[in-house]
C-alpha cells in the first residue's frame, strides 16, 4: 500500500468507518510552487446554443461532417434518451446492449437476446430522422453479464497475475475481460476465453491493454500546476448572443467547476480538477475525486490560492468523490469551465442517469492537464483494473475513448452540453503514453445529502441554488444509491 493511500485511510472521519478509499490514479500531478502570472480575461457564460456549437465543432472535426449536421446529431443524442429508456424497459427481458453509431450514418443499434425479430424503427429527434436498428441473437442479457461479474470477479482476478478490468460489450452483450499485456501469452489459442466462459456461463471477449490499472496509482509528471497542454482545443472567444462575462477578478473571483485545486502530501504537491458545484440544503460545496489530497486550495487566474474546507470523501467500489467548501468571504458559482483557456463557463441545466447513457454517446470533459476535449463512450458498465476502489471496483464506471486524458484530470467534470454526467476518476494508457480510455463516476453516485447546483446563464450572478435532500434507492451491492435532485431511480441503479 502506498504511503499516500495509507494516509487517506487513516484520515477517514468516523462516519465513514469501514469504507475504503480509492488509491490515487490519473488525477495527480506533482507540481512545484511557481510565481504568479498575468490574470486571464473575464469568463463568458455560455447559453445552451453556444455550448452546443462548441461541442458540435468538436464532433464535426471528429467525424468530418458539416457543423449543422453535427448540431442536429448532438440534439438528437439528447432528445433520443427518453425513447431508448422506454425501449430498454419494453425489452428488459431481452436487453443485451445499445450503441449509438456515427459512421457511415447516424443511427442507434440495440442488441437483444433470442431469435424473435423486432422491426426496425425511425424516430424524429434533434430535427433529423434517426434509425433504430434491432440486432437479435445475443446469447445473454446485460443483467446476466453484470451478475456474472459480481459473482466471478474475485475468481477471475485470482486466475491472472495482474487484476483485469471487466465490463459489458454493448454491441454483443459479452463480458469483456481487459487483461494486462504482460498476461497476453496466457490466452494462447483462446485459453483464457475458453476457461472464463466455462467459469461464468456467459460469452467472453479478451482484450489486452498495455498499462494495467495498478500502474495508474503513481503521481504523473507534469508541468508547474498540471496545466493543460498547449495543443488543447477549445481556446478563444465564443460567438453568440446572451450569456455574458462574469466577474473574474483575480482577487475575488468565485470558485467554479473545471478549475485547478492543489494540495501537498508528504512534501509533494499534487493537482486535481474541480467537478461541479453541489449543495446539501444549507451549504454549497465543490466536488473532486476522493483520491485527491484532503487539504486543497483552489487556484485562481493569477495563481493565488483559496484554501478550501474539507467536508468528507467517499471512495468505494462505485464512488470516488470528495466535497470541499469555501471559507467565509469567498463566493462559489454554479458553473464549470468548458475550454482549455478558462474563458468559457457553463451552468448545469440537468443531469443524466448512468443507465440512460449509451455507448457511442459523444461526451466532453474539461481537465486541468488536458483542457477541453470530447470523445465517445466506450462502455457504461465497466470495472477498472487493479484495486483502485478500496479493493476491486464494481462495474458502475463509464469508460470513454481516448486519446485525451492525463494526470491532473481526476475530479474533472464530464458533460454533454449543459448536462452533467460525472467526475473523471482515472484512465489507462498505451505503451507510448497516449490515453486508451478514461473512466468517470456518474453523478448518480454523489454522496448522500449532496445534490447538483443548477443555474441558467441569466442567473449565474446569483447565489447557487440547492435541491432538497436526495432520495435513495438500493445501489450496487446493497449500498444506497444517491440520486441528484431527489428523483427516485426506476429499476436498477
Amino acid at each position: 500500500m502506498s504511503i499516500f493511500r495509507l494516509r487517506i485511510l487513516l484520515a477517514l472521519p468516523l462516519s465513514l468507518h469501514g469504507l475504503a478509499i480509492a488509491t490515487p490514479v490519473v488525477a495527480q500531478v506533482v507540481v512545484p510552487n511557481v510565481a504568479p502570472h498575468a490574470p486571464s480575461p473575464a469568463v463568458h457564460v455560455q447559453l445552451p446554443v453556444e455550448a452546443l456549437m462548441q461541442d458540435a465543432t468538436e464532433y464535426a472535426r471528429a467525424f468530418g461532417v458539416p457543423l449543422e449536421d453535427a448540431m442536429h446529431r448532438l440534439r438528437a443524442q439528447s432528445d433520443s434518451v427518453a425513447i431508448t429508456d422506454r425501449l430498454r424497459a419494453a425489452y428488459a427481458d431481452r436487453w443485451a446492449g445499445i450503441v449509438v453509431e456515427h459512421v457511415p450514418a447516424y443511427r442507434i443499434v440495440i442488441a437483444l437476446t433470442g431469435d424473435e425479430p423486432v422491426a426496425d424503427q425511425s424516430i424524429s429527434a434533434g430535427g433529423i430522422v434517426v434509425p433504430i436498428v434491432f440486432h437479435t441473437g445475443a446469447a445473454v442479457t446485460r443483467e446476466r453479464v453484470i451478475a456474472a461479474i459480481g459473482t466471478y470477479q474475485a475468481a477471475i482476478r485470482a486466475a491472472l497475475p495482474h487484476p483485469p478490468g471487466l465490463g459489458v460489450d454493448p454491441r454483443t452483450g459479452a463480458m469483456v475481460i481487459m487483461i494486462s499485456g504482460r498476461d497476453g501469452a496466457l490466452d494462447r489459442d483462446d485459453a483464457l476465453k475458453t476457461r472464463f466462459e466455462a467459469m461464468t456461463g456467459v460469452p467472453v471477449r479478451i482484450a489486452a491493454v498495455d498499462t494495467p490499472g495498478e500502474d495508474m496509482a503513481e503521481a504523473f509528471p507534469g508541468n508547474t500546476y498540471g496545466d493543460q497542454s498547449s495543443g488543447a482545443s477549445g481556446t478563444g472567444p465564443v460567438e453568440g448572443r446572451g450569456g455574458g462575462p462574469v466577474d473574474d477578478s483575480v482577487e475575488s473571483g468565485p470558485v467554479r467547476g473545471g478549475g485547478r485545486v492543489v494540495g501537498t502530501v508528504d512534501g509533494h504537491r499534487y493537482a486535481c480538477t474541480t467537478g461541479f458545484v453541489v449543495g446539501d440544503g444549507v451549504r454549497s460545496g465543490i466536488v473532486t475525486a476522493a483520491h485527491c489530497p484532503d487539504t486543497l486550495s483552489y487556484v485562481r487566474a493569477n495563481r493565488t490560492e483559496v484554501a478550501l474546507d474539507f467536508v468528507g470523501q467517499w471512495g468505494w467500489g462505485y464512488q470516488d468523490v470528495q466535497v470541499n467548501t469555501v471559507p467565509a468571504g469567498v463566493t462559489m458559482s454554479p458553473l464549470f469551465f468548458a475550454d482549455a483557456a478558462k474563458t468559457r463557463a457553463r451552468p448545469v441545466a440537468t443531469w443524466r442517469y448512468r443507465t440512460s447513457t449509451r455507448a457511442g454517446d459523444f461526451v466532453c470533459h474539461r481537465g486541468e492537464r488536458t483542457g477541453y476535449s470530447c470523445a465517445l463512450v466506450a462502455m457504461v458498465d465497466f470495472a477498472p483494473a487493479g484495486d483502485l476502489c478500496g479493493g476491486a471496483c464494481l462495474p458502475t464506471w463509464v469508460a470513454v475513448e481516448g486519446p485525451t486524458c492525463k494526470g491532473g484530470d481526476s475530479g474533472a467534470p464530464v458533460f454533454d452540453g449543459t448536462t452533467a454526467l460525472g467526475l473523471v476518476k482515472g484512465g489507462t494508457y498505451r505503451r507510448d503514453g497516449t490515453c486508451l480510455f478514461y473512466y468517470y463516476m456518474s453523478t448518480d453516485y454523489l454522496p448522500q445529502g449532496w445534490t447538483l447546483a443548477y443555474a441558467t446563464a441569466e442567473h449565474v450572478r446569483s447565489a447557487p441554488t440547492t435541491e432538497p435532500g436526495p432520495a435513495t434507492e438500493p445501489g450496487p451491492a446493497g449500498v444506497p444509491l444517491i440520486v441528484p435532485g431527489g428523483i427516485p431511480v426506476v429499476g436498477e441503479p
